[in-house]
């Protein structure tokens, strides 16, 4: 419970952070050209507000519904769909009496806003942290997979060679890349012989939905670092701590061999022989049906003193270029994961999460380091989202005005306000399907 509390609490404060920022975009821009901004709200407010007061022409305020925030400006069909003040005479401090220019750059503003913000905590996290990582040759054992990425065609101890023939410096940016980039194969060296691992669009399916785990391979020196409740382990009788010896007789060389051993041995019992408190002891259990005990392992730290994670430090000038690359590389593999949800084959639109998915990318204890990286990627989420052309978004404005800027021809208000009326269904829609999709996976 203390982690869902810390995981919504890290949501909460990084959309209100982005939601405050991207409306700021569209206000300074408005203000910047003289044009009323007549509400600037954190979260919406049918019916009532929690907060709210007013300076000048602008009333600023915090609202009950957290699913985001808005800036009525005057004159401009948006989501309060103000029919009454369009029927009137338009003003000059109002949105439709602004230049054709003023108006598409006050309606980018905010997604502006979301990618400098992005690119500002870049630069900052590489200031502050660097960059740390571990060298795919650390792997020296090369890679453990489960069953899913057996099924792709890995196996436990390939060493990865590259991706597509190119080199991936990033062990943990192997398999966003095969995703990403929709590599056709993975070159691994099996037994002393290099050999291709054909990528297969059937094979992404598994990749996009998470369902192919690979880390670096373990030697088996491990003990039981947590145990599941209710777990074939945990009803053994297993406790924190015990470090195991063999199973059924059996040693191992690494701990992938006992993963494996186990899943050839589902709902039979096996025999444990481990160390409890420096003492032997014999403990058996039933393997569950899924070939798992149930348990979290801990591996010896001197059994896995050979994965030298490499750290790069910058200064502050060197973190300028650093932070905005990786803004701009961050940019380019979420539209690349964006053009995937249209493929029919990856199956990704059943991969697409809403507020629980959106949660769960953000760690169960409070980490500074992983809250300021998720807030920029999400900044960047919503930049991207915003500029789709779909009427009611940031981006369905701009496709008009474009339109406009080109043809010299303005679209009829009525026109904007079927639109405006259509984007919101289709938006709607998108947040019940993305919110269904966390539901079933709860379930599932």
């Amino acid at each position: 419970m203390e982690q869902v509390l810390i995981k919504a609490a890290q949501l909460i404060l990084s959309l209100s952070l982005l939601v405050i920022l991207h409306e700021f975009g569209h206000f300074a821009f408005a203000r910047l050209f003289k044009t009323r901004v007549e509400k600037f709200y954190l979260f919406f407010d049918p019916w009532f507000s929690l907060f709210k007061v007013k300076k000048g022409d602008t009333e600023y305020g915090v609202g009950w519904l957290p699913l985001g925030g808005y800036v009525k400006i005057s004159g401009m069909i948006d989501e309060s769909m103000d029919k009454e003040a369009l029927s009137q005479e338009p003003q000059p401090w109002e949105f439709r009496s602004k230049k054709a220019y003023q108006r598409l750059l006050i309606m980018i503003g905010g997604v502006l806003m979301n990618f400098i913000l992005a690119f500002v905590i870049y630069i900052a996290i590489l200031y502050a942290w660097g960059t740390e990582y571990l060298p795919t040759e650390s792997a020296k054992y090369g890679i453990m997979v489960n069953e899913a990425g057996e099924d792709i065609g890995l196996k436990n101890g390939d060493k990865i060679l590259s991706v597509d023939g190119e080199y991936i410096e990033n062990f943990y940016k192997i398999l966003p890349t095969v995703v990403l980039d929709k590599a056709h194969s993975v070159q691994v060296l099996r037994d002393g012989q290099e050999m291709d691992v054909i990528i297969t669009d059937d094979h992404l399916v598994p990749l996009i939905k998470g369902k192919v785990e690979m880390s670096p391979r373990m030697p088996f020196a491990v003990s039981v670092r947590k145990l599941l409740k209710n777990s074939p382990a945990a009803l053994a009788g297993l406790e924190k701590g015990d470090h195991f010896v063999s199973v059924d007789g059996q040693t191992f060389e690494f701990y992938d061999q006992l993963t494996s051993f186990l899943r050839n041995h589902k709902e039979q019992e096996v025999t444990f022989e481990i160390v409890r408190n420096d003492k032997p002891q014999t403990i058996s259990a039933t393997v569950a049906d899924d070939g798992t005990l149930g348990f979290y392992p801990e591996f010896d730290k001197e059994a896995t003193a050979y994965l030298v994670t490499k750290t790069i430090k910058y200064t502050f000038a060197e973190s300028i270029p650093a932070g905005i690359k990786r803004g701009v590389n961050t940019v380019k593999d979420y539209l690349k994961q964006f053009k995937l949800i249209f493929s029919p084959k990856t199956k990704a639109y059943e991969s697409l999460g809403g507020f629980i998915s959106i949660g769960n990318i953000f760690p169960g204890a409070w980490d500074w380091y992983s809250f300021w990286n998720m807030t920029a990627f999400l900044s960047i989420i919503l930049g991207v989202m915003n500029l789709l052309p779909i009427p009611a978004l940031d981006g369905g404005h701009v496709t008009f005005l474009l339109f406009e800027m080109i043809t010299g021809k303005k679209p009829g208000e009525k026109f904007l306000e079927y639109a405006q009326i259509t984007g919101m269904i289709i938006l709607l829609g998108l947040v019940l399907f993305a919110n269904a999709n966390d539901i079933i996976k709860l379930f599932n």
